[in-house]
């Protein structure tokens, strides 16, 4: 059975209007700058203005409309097949802080609304990683064994879905919830305890000495300590272009009747979880995973997971989206000082697609640690800890960096642009420069430079979205050249 695809808008954003906060003043000093309104940023903001400190959030779009408005919005301890990975290469003690670490922030989000009184359709769930596939038997039941101390965790052998499984791994009593509404009505309390929220502002530069100061395209900010949350560290030092693996992640949501819980296949990473808002009951399924910025067909992935969909209950599709997730050298994410020497610098990012209770966690973390406090999982999470397995694979990463930046010249300098056809895309060569040259369905053609304004890497074109991704880091960026995600600030200038 086939469906119908809307076109590319995300579930969250569209029953989520949000206010505009784009003609705000830009308060010339703070105690804090938050760059970034997602929940990282904006957790972060909030726990420090309840603490007292006056805070600025700077946002270069809206609140939660970048990757925290474009999830699955799963509120899980359970990160796909984590524990045993963890346990076997940090150790029991680190695997349990981690857990522990994911459900304090499930527990401070459900406290927290309801305190707030902030109606984000927070549910309680059980959450299962399930298989089809009789030889991931063993992984399942040792993943249970290596979370069942401490969490929430359990084996089971049957899933209420509608398909034969040989097992799965249970979380009881996680959470899911509308993450649009969440960090609206956060934002919101972030203003009555005396923030600023300011959107449509752009950082580009960050001074540390003799005060951190924030330079955006509307003017600087000077603070006492300065939280980057943008997802994707924006500015390039902390070597995070180097040790961050990138994935995009496709989500279809549509009319239907979802199952109970909320599910994720081991072996292929297809999610599914319900939802539902006024009298509509919505199934979301994501998955169809790839590098950020391949040159692969977008749409066609689409279709793939809008096909699984209707397994899974779905007879309308009415949303389509993606986000992407970036992963750390260790599989635990980057919360803390940006760079050794830094002491009021903070970063947050590697949620590695589990964003929604990492990035809480990330704002419990940075909270405590910028009020001179401590938290149990400061240090499992410092950003700035190395080990000879890490090394390994910041070399692995940096092969992939490398091939991308090479693939990407090779066919642009193979290729010529020719004519174009309404709704199509091509990298080509001309001269000395790469072009990228994209006819609209109006018949108008817009050619700005390939070179990622980054790194120089060369983007190729995401089919579904009508943008220009960058394989080697993740920067994207609309078909007139102006940017959509970091890291890079700078738009793609035109050809």
């Amino acid at each position: 059975m086939s469906i119908e695809l809307p076109e590319p808008r995300s579930l969250w954003v569209d029953t989520a209007p949000a206010p505009d906060r784009a003609g705000r003043d830009l308060p010339a000093e703070a105690d804090v700058v938050v760059i970034g309104a997602g929940i990282a940023g904006l957790t972060t903001a909030y726990g420090l203005a309840r603490a007292g400190k006056s805070v600025v959030v700077l946002e270069a779009a809206q609140v939660a409309s970048g990757v925290s408005g474009h999830t699955t919005a799963k509120l899980s301890a359970q990160h796909a097949l984590k524990y045993a990975t963890l346990t076997s290469r940090k150790g029991k003690p680190a695997a349990t802080r981690y857990g522990r670490a994911q459900l304090e922030a499930i527990e401070w989000v459900a406290r927290t609304s309801s305190e707030l009184g902030i109606d984000c359709g927070f549910r309680r769930r059980d959450s299962f990683v399930y298989s089809t596939d009789s030889s991931q038997l063993g992984k399942l039941q040792q993943e249970a064994d290596a979370a069942e101390a401490g969490l929430p965790a359990d084996f089971v052998e049957h899933v209420d879905l509608p398909i034969t499984t040989v097992g799965a791994v249970r979380f009881v009593d996680q959470a899911q919830f509308h993450p649009r509404h969440w960090l609206l009505g956060l934002a919101d309390h972030i203003e009555r305890l005396g923030g600023h929220v300011v959107e449509r502002v752009r950082a580009r530069k960050l001074d540390e000495r003799p005060s951190p100061t924030v330079h955006t395209d509307r003017g600087q900010v000077k603070a006492r300590d300065v939280v980057v949350a943008t997802h994707y560290p924006i500015f390039d030092r902390g070597l995070y272009w180097a040790r961050l693996d990138i994935t995009r992640d496709l989500v279809v949501a549509g009319v239907g009747e979802a199952p109970p819980g909320m599910y994720l296949d081991a072996v292929t990473h297809r999610s599914i979880r319900g939802h539902t808002e006024g009298d509509r009951h919505y199934v979301i399924v994501g998955g169809e995973h790839y590098r950020t910025g391949e040159p692969v067909d977008v749409e066609a992935r689409y279709r793939r997971l809008a096909e699984a969909a209707t397994t899974f209950g779905v007879t309308k599709a009415t949303h389509r989206w993606s986000a992407h997730d970036m992963t750390t050298l260790d599989n635990v994410p980057y919360i803390g000082r940006y760079h050794p020497a830094t002491h009021h610098v903070w970063v947050a990012t590697g949620f590695g697609q589990w964003g929604m209770t990492g990035g809480t966690s990330a704002g419990l973390v940075l909270t405590e640690l910028i009020t001179g406090g401590d938290h149990p999982a400061a240090n499992l999470y410092d950003p700035n800890r190395f080990d000879l397995k890490s090394s390994v694979t910041l070399a692995e990463d940096g092969a992939k960096v490398g091939k991308q930046y090479v693939a990407g010249y090779t066919r642009a300098l193979t290729s010529t642009a020719g004519d174009l056809a309404p709704g199509t895309a091509k990298v080509s060569r001309r001269g000395a420069d790469v072009v990228a040259s994209y006819r609209g369905e109006d018949g108008q053609l817009r050619e700005v430079s390939a070179r990622c304004t980054h790194l120089g890497c060369v983007v190729a074109f995401n089919n579904a979205e009508k943008t220009w991704d960058c394989a080697c880091h993740g920067s994207r960026f609309a078909t007139d050249g102006s940017v959509i995600q970091g890291p890079a600030t700078r738009p793609l200038p035109p050809a």
